[in-house]
């Protein structure tokens, strides 16, 4: 088996697709400790966001997307100046946004429904 034909790295068909793929990657070591290897990882990460990834949205014609992978660079960075100085980064990312911890709040919702003839809801108190 030949392992240098390329097969084990993932290939993103399109610039979304890159870009979901370092924000899970983002995710994933956000926490970590700060060692030379994370940060030069997290340096070649925004410079392939800042290359070929930011070449690639721009030639697909999505404004859009050049403007969320602009945000999602700048957070990329602030990232790196919060943890060189000391402070721990208590957010994640999210549709290439900063959003802090606890701040999506999620509701359970259990629809009760009557046993009767009509749709309604009815709330259990």
């Amino acid at each position: 088996m030949n392992e240098d034909n390329g097969s084990r790295y993932i290939q993103p068909h399109d610039s979304l697709e890159a870009m979901e793929l370092i924000q899970k990657l983002f995710n994933q070591y956000r926490r970590a400790p700060l060692t030379p290897e994370l940060l030069a990882y997290h340096q070649n990460l925004i410079e392939r966001l800042e290359g070929d990834i930011h070449q690639a949205a721009e030639a697909e014609g999505q404004a859009k997307r050049v403007q969320e992978l602009d945000r999602m660079i700048k957070l990329m960075k602030d990232w790196t100046a919060i943890r060189l100085s000391g402070r721990p980064f208590n957010a994640k990312m999210r549709h290439f946004r900063f959003l802090p911890e606890g701040g999506q709040v999620k509701f359970k919702r259990h629809p009760h429904k009557i046993k009767a003839s009509s749709s309604h809801r009815a709330s259990r108190h």
